[in-house]
């Protein structure tokens, strides 16, 4: 049996500059309530990583992470609060390079303001960055 595959062209982009997936589509009713950068962040055993997403076009504005090979060797440990803090440092001022003032938190279910979370928040808006 031959399966024959249709060819999607939003996976073969036409010059570099076009995005590989598309943006959602959104209706403007629910565009308005939307906040224009969120921040995402994730922890592991290992790393810390937390990034500034775009929510109407749903792309990566800015992120920092622990496994950086630039960030790793000044950092003592790639997994603990002090890293954590110095992860939304570095964010924070990849933000304002951005010129991005302001951002909303987006936590999961099981994140409380505790711990590494709270030192990634604590470092953003001791550098300046305002939250939603």
């Amino acid at each position: 049996m031959i399966v024959f595959m249709e060819l999607n062209l939003y996976f073969f982009p036409l010059c570099g500059t076009e995005m590989v997936i598309p943006p959602p589509v959104r209706p403007p009713r629910i565009l308005k309530f939307l906040k224009p950068y969120v921040l995402k962040m994730h922890f592991t055993n290992k790393y810390v990583s937390a990034q500034v997403i775009h929510s109407p076009t749903a792309t990566v504005a800015s992120a920092a992470s622990s496994q950086e090979k630039a960030l790793r060797s000044s950092m003592e440990s790639t997994r603990d609060v002090a890293a954590a803090a110095k992860i939304g440092k570095i964010l924070a001022e990849r933000l304002l390079l951005k010129e991005i003032p302001a951002v909303s938190v987006s936590l999961k279910r099981e994140q409380k303001y505790h711990g590494k979370v709270k030192a990634v928040i604590d470092s953003l808006t001791e550098a300046g960055v305002k939250l939603l």
